[in-house]
This record gives structure tokens, C-alpha cells and sequence, in this order.
């Protein structure tokens, strides 16, 4: 199939005992093929070889292991994985799910504007919680909400973490996770919101954190709030968990939603939510929450004034300190691209890019903040079969080197 790529066998420790390491191989293209010999292999030393190979992205790693043998042993050592961590980053991939009932579907590769069959271990479906940071993506289930996984999408390893505590079901949760790119210690936050029974205006808020050091879980606050609830949007920025509060009542269009920024550290108990609210730039409508280089970005949906559900259009907005600033705005040609594009939308980010897909098809638009740019991908290798079939999917970035 044209633009799609195989994502040829699994990358893990055992694979890497056993002298097996993963290929790219575009479809049509002969496995066994006679590899030219090159002059680098010849001229440069082990240590220049394994920095030069570490640039290169991830796709290219994989085929630089079926080059030769000498290659192959290089980018499976465990030194090469080490040299990985101190290079730039990786330009983030976006995974798209293609089935709405299977966690089946394709990753964009923006470097080389590829798409790849890859399988993501631990989750259910494509209705799960999902959180990414620096290479690890956290998945939970939908259902109990107690069933969370931490994974490594590229190499395949993954940990499953203990059920976190509270309540067993709650109404909305919101999950985050955040790694440290220098120790990969990472932390997970969950928020959890219930309404009071018979009380639809009070509702219980409370947020659970997971340290990969301790390996346990800490409730650090409860709350009840007055008016407002939660939802599912959060992200961890700067020490900072971030989440959107969405109004239940007596408030104008324009206050249904609010953000709350809470100190990740602070272990105080009460009071501390009501204290941190910030207002939305507008009357906002999928609004989406991420962390960009470590500063808070949110893409949402501009409302009508006289219908909010409807949106006219797509901000992206940056938190400086608590005031929003407007960076871009979805041209309109983009926007009419989408075809039929209600107020309900998936995006995702990291590094510098944002990718922005409507959930009633495959189609996928990027934006450069660094360079302002907008741009569509290559097509996505696959079409909608029926009227209702849904799409949607996360951004991540692509690491061999990190593991949970």
C-alpha cells in the first residue's frame, strides 16, 4: 500500500541477546538484498561511528543495524543506547488509530513523511486513557480506570503499575505522565471527579501520583468544588499538573471552562484548587493541553458567540505565566480541509509540532511552531469503510534508549 511502511519484528532486550535487531522494509522491497559496502565502515573508528549513527532518526537507526555486521553490534550496544540519550530529540510521531472497537492503526513519521504498521502493547482499545512524555506513553482503561500500563511504543517493553487509590469509579478522570529526559524518572498523575450524590453543583476532586522511584502512589489533595467539575484534559509542565475544569451551572458561555494549575509539590490538602484557577482566552470547545519544551500550549476550538457548541475556528495558545498568548491560528483553507469538521477533534503535541486530526477522518494536519508553518501529512494508508467510523490518536516521541 502506497506511503505505508512494515514495522518488521520487536526491539527488546531478549531480541538484542539474541543477536536479532528490528528493519524498516518498505512494502515491495526485497528483504535480502545486497548491501553496497561503504567507506564509513572502513575509515571510521567504533566511538565516531556509534555519535554519527546516533543523529540519525529512529527509522534510519533501524536500517543502519542490516548494513553489516559491524553496524548491527553497534546500534544494539548498550553504549549506543546511551549516546541516543544525549543527542537532540527525536521529531515526535503520531499515532492514529484506525478502528474505533481495536487499538489498531498507523504512526506518522515527520522526517521522512512516512507512515508505519506498528503494534502498541497493553491496551484494550482505542477508548483508553492515554498520556505521553520523552519517549514512554501511559495507557488506562476506560472502564475501572485502575488498569494502567507504562510503555515504550518503539521497543515494545512496558510495566503495568498498581491499581492507584480513591474512588474505584469515578466520573471523569484525567491522566498525565511526565519523564525526566536525563534519568527517565517518571511520574504519573491521575485526576478524579465525582459528583456529590444529589448535589450536581459540588463535586469531589481528587489527584493521585505515581513516582517510578518509590513505585507507589500518593493522594495529594481532595477537594470538593462548588460549580465546577472535571473532565479528562490534563498534562504535567514544569513541576505543574495542569487540567481543565468545565462549569456546572450559573455561569455565562464564555466561563464554562477554566483551567486549574496545581504545584505537583505541594502537599497541602485544602483550599488550594479554588486559589489557581485561570480563566480560557475564549469561549472554548475541545480544548486540549500540552507540554511543548516544557511550556503549557493548548489548541482549542474558537465558539460562535450566539452558539459556542459550533466552532468557527482552531487557536493554538501559550501560558505565560497566567495570561494566554495567541501563536497561531488555523488558516481557514485548513480548516475547510477537514471536510465535515464538528467541535470535537483530536490533537497532541511535543517538541515543536502539533498535529490536529477531526474524529470523522483520517486526515492529519501538522504545525511547526518553530517555523509557523501548517502543513497536511502524507495521506494515512487507509480509508473509511462506514459513515460512523471514528478516528483519533496520540502524539509520542520516538526513543530506543528509554525504558520503564
Amino acid at each position: 500500500m502506497a506511503g505505508e511502511t512494515s514495522w518488521i519484528s520487536h526491539y527488546d532486550n531478549r531480541q538484542r541477546e539474541n543477536g536479532v535487531f528490528d528493519s524498516f522494509l518498505e512494502l515491495g522491497e526485497e528483504g535480502d538484498k545486497d548491501v553496497t559496502a561503504v567507506s564509513l565502515d572502513v575509515i571510521l573508528p567504533d566511538d565516531l561511528l556509534e555519535r554519527i549513527l546516533a543523529y540519525l532518526p529512529i527509522a534510519s537507526i533501524f536500517r543502519a543495524g542490516c548494513v553489516s555486521k559491524r553496524w548491527h553490534e553497534i546500534v544494539s550496544s548498550e553504549r549506543f543506547l546511551w549516546n541516543l540519550s544525549h543527542v537532540l530529540p527525536q521529531k515526535p510521531w503520531y499515532f492514529m488509530f484506525t478502528s474505533s472497537d481495536e487499538p489498531i492503526g498507523y504512526a506518522f513519521d515527520p522526517v521522512f513523511r512516512k507512515w508505519y504498521s506498528i503494534e502498541l502493547p497493553c491496551i484494550g482499545t482505542s477508548n483508553w486513557f492515554i498520556a505521553s512524555s520523552i519517549g514512554m506513553v501511559c495507557f488506562m482503561d476506560n472502564d475501572s480506570r485502575s488498569e494502567l500500563c507504562i510503555c515504550n511504543p518503539i521497543t515494545k517493553t512496558y510495566r503495568k503499575l498498581e491499581e492507584p487509590p480513591g474512588l474505584k469509579f469515578s466520573d471523569y478522570s484525567a491522566l498525565a505522565i511526565s519523564v525526566n529526559r536525563e534519568s527517565h524518572i517518571y511520574s504519573v498523575a491521575i485526576v478524579k471527579s465525582k459528583q456529590v450524590p444529589e448535589n450536581f453543583f459540588q463535586w469531589d476532586i481528587s489527584i493521585h501520583v505515581y513516582n517510578s522511584v518509590n513505585t507507589t502512589w500518593v493522594t495529594t489533595l481532595t477537594e470538593v468544588l462548588m460549580g465546577w467539575r472535571g473532565g479528562d484534559e490534563s498534562v504535567i509542565c514544569n513541576g505543574m499538573l495542569y487540567f481543565l475544569v468545565y462549569s456546572t451551572g450559573g455561569g455565562q458561555p464564555e466561563n464554562r471552562h477554566a483551567l486549574i494549575a496545581y504545584n505537583m509539590s505541594n502537599r497541602s490538602s485544602q483550599g488550594s484548587l479554588t486559589r489557581s484557577f485561570i480563566p480560557v482566552p475564549c469561549s472554548l470547545t475541545c480544548g486540549r493541553l500540552m507540554n511543548l519544551k516544557e511550556k503549557l500550549v493548548m489548541v482549542g476550538g474558537i465558539g460562535k458567540p450566539d452558539r459556542p457548541d459550533i466552532i468557527k475556528g482552531i487557536g493554538i495558545w501559550l501560558l505565560n505565566d497566567k495570561r494566554w498568548e495567541e501563536i497561531a491560528r488555523m488558516p481557514h483553507k485548513f480548516f475547510q480541509g477537514f471536510g465535515e469538521f464538528d467541535d470535537v477533534f483530536a490533537s497532541s503535541g511535543a517538541d515543536d509540532l502539533i498535529y490536529i486530526q477531526s474524529y470523522g477522518a483520517p486526515a492529519l494536519l501538522i504545525f511547526d511552531t518553530s517555523h509557523k508553518q501548517w502543513k497536511w501529512s502524507q495521506k494515512c494508508p487507509v480509508t473509511k469503510r462506514f459513515p460512523l467510523q471514528l478516528f483519533t490518536g496520540f502524539c509520542f516521541e520516538p526513543r530506543l534508549e528509554i525504558a520503564p
